[in-house]
């Protein structure tokens, strides 16, 4: 568990100006806390992120990183508060972790930065295959999944200052939602929590929503789990799209009813 003081959100006092008037009260603000995610005792990765479902964080994080292949490969995960933070201990499978140490890298990891510390091009842009999926969605089923994920973000509701991720399902009804002050952790989260629920989830037949844009890193954590439908508020960046394309990834960006824009793949899109 994850001790008081690092709660997800924390109150401060504040001034706050309203039509030329100024007066004193209190805000309610998201926390960010370095998290180490630490392998067989040694540690890989430090990321900013949300105090909370880090057991999530930290097994979508080795999904969609490829430290581990399944979820039978992590044998323990203990949450520990220290001082200066929180440590995510995970005990892995040796094959795996041999594995990791031959191609390791250090990542110093900052809010919104996904991709630090890679050290050679070839890890900095990993290519997936070609996703496998029969995934359908309309239109109107998309912004209703939208809404709903909007009701279901408690932290960005009262502190304004999270991403959020949620899972779609074939039968288009919100399965899951997980927040974060990081768009890849939020991510992260939702590929573990779905993970840990059910170790052999059919990602191919859903979708995932997201309330960021769409970077190449989302792409390719959605594709490298074989989700081939991927619903974003905000903007695409070419390489994203490119990704996309090339790994068969329906991709929507500026969802916001009643318009959407198709980026790549519309075939899995209903009229």
């Amino acid at each position: 568990m994850v001790s008081p003081e690092y709660a997800s959100s924390t109150e401060v006092e504040v001034e706050q100006w309203r039509n030329g008037a100024v007066g004193k009260s209190r805000d309610v603000v998201a926390e960010e806390v370095p998290v180490a995610l630490e392998y067989n005792g040694i540690s890989h990765a430090v990321m900013m992120a949300s105090p909370a479902d880090l057991e999530d964080f930290a097994l979508g994080f080795s999904l969609t990183e490829g430290i581990l292949q399944d979820r039978s490969e992590l044998f323990d995960c203990e949450v520990v508060t220290a001082a200066d933070g929180i440590q995510v201990q995970m005990q892995i499978a040796t094959e795996r972790f041999v594995a990791l140490k031959e191609k390791r890298r250090n990542l110093t990891g900052r809010t919104g930065c996904g991709l630090c510390g890679a050290e050679t091009l070839q890890q900095a842009v990993r290519k997936p295959a070609p996703v496998l999926s029969a995934a359908r969605f309309s239109a109107a089923g998309i912004y209703a999944a939208m809404a709903e994920m909007q009701q279901q973000q408690h932290l960005q509701k009262v502190t304004g200052a999270t991403h959020a991720a949620a899972w779609l399902q074939a039968d288009g009804k919100i399965a899951l939602v997980r927040e974060d002050v990081g768009r890849h952790n939020a991510l992260d989260k939702l590929i573990g929590a779905l993970s840990q629920e059910n170790p052999r989830r059919d990602f191919s037949s859903g979708a995932v929503l997201i309330t960021s844009r769409a970077s190449y890193e989302m792409v390719q954590k959605a594709a490298s789990m074989s989700c081939g439908f991927i619903v974003a508020v905000s903007a695409p960046t070419a390489l994203a799209i490119r990704l996309a394309e090339q790994a068969n990834v329906t991709l929507l960006g500026f969802v916001r009813q009643p318009g959407h824009v198709v980026y790549a793949h519309p075939q899995r899109l209903l009229p």
